[in-house]
Order: structure tokens, then C-alpha cells, then sequence
């Protein structure tokens, strides 16, 4: 089985108290999705810093770190499909990542980029994915498997012909190290989602979706329209064909996470339209 999910970060504005938290997620169970891909830094008290640059990015945090997650999702009967980390985190404190995972009751463990990290390095590179083979090993002996998110900033060039993703796949052991894909970021950055989706094959653990286009309608000032995500199906992204490779490799999830741009600025009109077209792909 396949289980979709929605990633916390949606959800940061739609969940500034309990109740409306328990709302939210009565709405996310609703429109059909399995679970709740949570992110460490929104289900612990946060540093004031880490919030407001979140916040800055246009991905406000919420209030979360004070609430109970564990007993919010069960009442809401949603699961954790997976935890986002950042690196140092799992490197300073390995068994807490571990035991908060078993608390949460998910065996994948996400690293989502490095931040002030130059891509373009490639002695850097190599070293993140020997850090990343470390961490995994450490992961691994609790049954927690290790993946890897990426943004845009993995498709720069280390050298010419060789981008850092590519070499972040070469040099990371497939034995420990899984990839969480996000089909949107090299869409992005021009890069062909569907042909790494492919490079990565069974690599490939869980799958973050959303869609590419523009609201604007109606006569435009210049020819040029500005590109930003939307709801599934209403952008130009070939979703069918990305979809249906994620399936042929068994992901355990196909994961929606927009950020901003949302009908009426509501997450969860959002994510409920886009819950009808993964129903339409069978998921």
C-alpha cells in the first residue's frame, strides 16, 4: 500500500491553536490522506530565530512545538508516515531521533538540505554524503531508514556534466542512504524530474508532490507569466507519468507540500483539491 500524506509545514497558519489544530487535521483525514509528514523543528519548542526565519521564507511554524502530536494524530486517526531532521540534530543526538521516531511510530527518518551550505563544492558534497552514509548506519541499527530531501540547489554543478544530486546518489551507499524526492524543485530548476526519478529507481523511498503553473488569468501586462506551485492538475507538470513511476518502485508515500499560493490563501482548500485528483490517480 501506498499512503499519501500532507507535510506539516502546510499547515503552520491553519493550526495557531489546539482546537483549530484539531480541525485542520479532521479536515486532512476528510479529504482522504493517510497521514502527516512532521518535521522535528514544529514538534518541539523552537528556537524564537528558527521561527521567524521560517516564517520569513513563508513557512510560518505555528505553535506546535506545545502541543501533543502523538495524541492529536491518533485522535484524528492519521499516522506519521515520516519525520524531517536536520543533520546535526541526528549527528549530535542519535538516540533521540531514534526514540522519537519509535514514539511516533515511523521508520523513515528525512534529512531536508543542508542551509549555508555551498553546493557548487564539491569536496563539501562528498563530505555530506559521507556524513549522510554515517548517520544512516547509526539509523539503520533501529530499523530506521535514512532519506534524503532535495530542493534546487542540488541541481548546481560540482564540475562540469556533474551536478551535486547526481554525485550526492553516486557517492551516498544505497544500502543505508534513500532518497525523498521532490518532483517540483528540478522542474524548477529546468532539470527533468521524471528522468531522475528513474536514475534514483527503488532509492526513491517516499515522493513529494505538487504541481507547477500560474492563477494569473485573464490578459497579462508582458507575454511572461510568473510560474509558482498550485494545486495538483491544474499546473503543466506530467503528474500521470510521475506518479506512475513512483508506484513502479513501491514508494511507501506520495506526500503533497505547497507553501504559499493556495485557493483563497487556505492551506486546506488546498490540499482538499488535490486530495480529488490523487484519488483520481488511484492513490
Amino acid at each position: 500500500m501506498i499512503y499519501t500524506g500532507v507535510q506539516q509545514i502546510m499547515l503552520g497558519s491553519v493550526c495557531k491553536t489546539e482546537a483549530q489544530t484539531k480541525e485542520t487535521l479532521k479536515h486532512i483525514k476528510q479529504a482522504g490522506y493517510d497521514g502527516i509528514e512532521l518535521n522535528g523543528f514544529m514538534i518541539r519548542p523552537t528556537p524564537f530565530v528558527v521561527r521567524m526565519l521560517t516564517k520569513f521564507a513563508g513557512m510560518p511554524v505555528g505553535k506546535g512545538g506545545k502541543y501533543n502530536w502523538k495524541e492529536l494524530l491518533s485522535e484524528a486517526g492519521l499516522r506519521t508516515i515520516a519525520i524531517h531532521e536536520d543533520l546535526g540534530s541526528i549527528q549530535r543526538d542519535p538516540d533521540m531521533i531514534i526514540k522519537e521516531a519509535n514514539e511516533f511510530q515511523t521508520n523513515h527518518i528525512v534529512i531536508t538540505g543542508m542551509y549555508r551550505f555551498d553546493y557548487s563544492d564539491k569536496n563539501a558534497v562528498c563530505k555530506l554524503a559521507a556524513d549522510l552514509n554515517h548517520s544512516a548506519e547509526e539509523l539503520k541499527k533501529s530499523g530506521i531508514r535514512l532519506s534524503y530531501h532535495n530542493h534546487n540547489c542540488e541541481f548546481r554543478k560540482v564540475e562540469p556534466g556533474l551536478t551535486a544530486y547526481e554525485l550526492l546518489i553516486r557517492e551516498t551507499d544505497p544500502e543505508l542512504v534513500g532518497f525523498e524526492f521532490d518532483s517540483y524543485w528540478p522542474t524548477e530548476a529546468g532539470v527533468s524530474a521524471l528522468d531522475l526519478m528513474k536514475r534514483l529507481g527503488s532509492r526513491m523511498k517516499l515522493y513529494h508532490i505538487t504541481d507547477r503553473g500560474t492563477r494569473i488569468t485573464g490578459p497579462s501586462m508582458t507575454p511572461i507569466l510568473t510560474s509558482d506551485s498550485v494545486e495538483l492538475g491544474d499546473g503543466n507538470m506530467n503528474l500521470t507519468a510521475l506518479i506512475k513511476q513512483a508506484k513502479s518502485v513501491n514508494v511507501d508515500a506520495v506526500i503533497l507540500e505547497t507553501h504559499k499560493n493556495w485557493i483563497d490563501k487556505s492551506p486546506v482548500k488546498s490540499l482538499e483539491r488535490s486530495a480529488e485528483y490523487l484519488r483520481q490517480c488511484s492513490l
